[in-house]
C-alpha cells in the first residue's frame, strides 16, 4: 500500500516473443520459457506477450506461478475472434488487449508498449517482432541455444550491417533478464 507522498515507480515491462509453433525449437525451450517468465517476475517488472501459444505462452506461466502480472496483445477484435477465429487462448493473462490490428499492427503495439523485448525460439513473426524493437532502438534481449529465430538473430544482424543495436545475447534466462533490466534503467534516466 502506498502511503501519501510516498514516490511510487512503475514497474518495467518485458515484452516475451517466440514462436507459437515449437516444435522446431530445442530441447529444454519451453521450460527456459517458463523459467524467464518467473525471473522477469523476481524482478518486479510486468511481463507483456502476444496473447498466444508455444513460447511466450510458457513465459507466461512462469509469471503466473511466480506471482507475476501478466498483460497479453491479441491480433484480434474481440474476445470472441481471438478464441474462435485465431484459436488463441485466454489462459495465464491477467489482461488480454484487443488491438483489431492483425499480427503485424499487433507485433508493433506489442513491441513498442514495451521497455524491453526478449526473443526465444521463434519463427517469422518473432523476427518481425524483434525487428520492429531493432529499428525503434529498444533494449533485446536474445535467449540463445533455444532454436529458430533466436539462434539466427546475430548472424542477421552482423550481417545488416546497422551496427549492433542494443542486444544482449544470453542462454541462461536469469542473467538474461538481469542484464535487460540494466539496459532498461539506462535508458530510463532522464537528466533534469
Amino acid at each position: 500500500m502506498v502511503k501519501p507522498g510516498e514516490k511510487t515507480y512503475l514497474k518495467y515491462k518485458i515484452c516475451v516473443s517466440g514462436a507459437a509453433e515449437t516444435g522446431h525449437c530445442a530441447a529444454g525451450t519451453l521450460e527456459k520459457s517458463k523459467q524467464l517468465g518467473k525471473e522477469i517476475v523476481k524482478h518486479n517488472a510486468v511481463l507483456v506477450n502476444g496473447a498466444t501459444t508455444g513460447f511466450p505462452l510458457w513465459a507466461a506461466m512462469g509469471a503466473q506461478e511466480a506471482g507475476g502480472f501478466t498483460i497479453g496483445l491479441s491480433p484480434a477484435s474481440s474476445e470472441k475472434e481471438h478464441i474462435n477465429d485465431y484459436k488463441l487462448p485466454v489462459d495465464y493473462m491477467d489482461i488480454i488487449i484487443y488491438t483489431g490490428f492483425g499480427y503485424a499492427g499487433r507485433n508493433l503495439l506489442l513491441t513498442r508498449s514495451s521497455d524491453a523485448v526478449i526473443v526465444g525460439c521463434g519463427r517469422i513473426g518473432t523476427l518481425n517482432e524483434f525487428t520492429v524493437a531493432f529499428e525503434d532502438d529498444k533494449p533485446i534481449g536474445i535467449l540463445i541455444d533455444t532454436g529458430g529465430t533466436a539462434d539466427m538473430v546475430k548472424k542477421i544482424v552482423d550481417n545488416s550491417h546497422r551496427g549492433p543495436g542494443k542486444i544482449i545475447y544470453e542462454s541462461d534466462p536469469k542473467l538474461l533478464v538481469e542484464k535487460v533490466l540494466e539496459m532498461i534503467k539506462k535508458e530510463k534516466i532522464i537528466e533534469l
